[in-house]
């Protein structure tokens, strides 16, 4: 079913509206994959905050026409789904784990900000830790001399108390 002017610039604008907070866009060709295979996939892609689509090239190259991501409009060949993500590694890591299992899906390329990745990139950039798992990293270090100087604090009063009861079990058994 073709659309018609008016649900094609409701499309192109619903996609540019996303590209514009986009820091990544993975594109992937989705040839010999069935129903279920992709319901799971945008299950997936849902959980991880990635907007994923089948979209006609001509409507993506339109909504990406003065973005940053200008430079993609090269690859957009065949049928292909498109991988939207406000976080850098999320479109690239769910396309990529989804690939493993699913040999019919093949990562095409795809774009950062200004920087245009070939199936390589992607596959080198779904293979970093995500931005949560860098803040948890983060976190943990920081957390980590503040635990230290609390149990060395603690220690002081143990010890005071592990030398009372010392005392009163030898004065006990004598």
């Amino acid at each position: 079913m073709s659309l018609n002017r008016q649900e094609k610039a409701l499309v192109i604008e619903e996609v540019a509206g996303q590209v514009s907070n986009a820091q990544s866009i993975v594109i992937a060709e989705y040839r010999g994959l069935d129903v279920a295979s992709v319901t799971v996939l945008r299950k997936q892609a849902r959980e991880s905050g990635v907007y994923l689509r089948v979209l006609k090239n001509t409507l993506v190259r339109r909504a990406i026409a003065d973005t940053s991501f200008d430079g993609l409009s090269d690859q957009l060949v065949g049928p292909l789904m498109y991988a939207i993500s406000e976080d850098p590694v999320a479109a690239a890591k769910t396309l990529a784990d989804f690939a493993k299992t699913n040999p019919s899906l093949v990562i095409k390329g795809g774009a950062m900000p200004n920087s245009i990745l070939d199936e390589a990139g992607v596959k080198a950039l779904a293979s970093m830790p995500s931005r949560d798992e860098l803040l948890a990293k983060l976190l943990g270090t920081m957390q980590a001399p503040i635990a230290q100087f609390v149990r060395t604090l603690n220690e002081v009063p143990t010890k005071f108390v592990r030398g009372l009861a010392a005392v009163r079990d030898q004065k006990e058994s004598a």
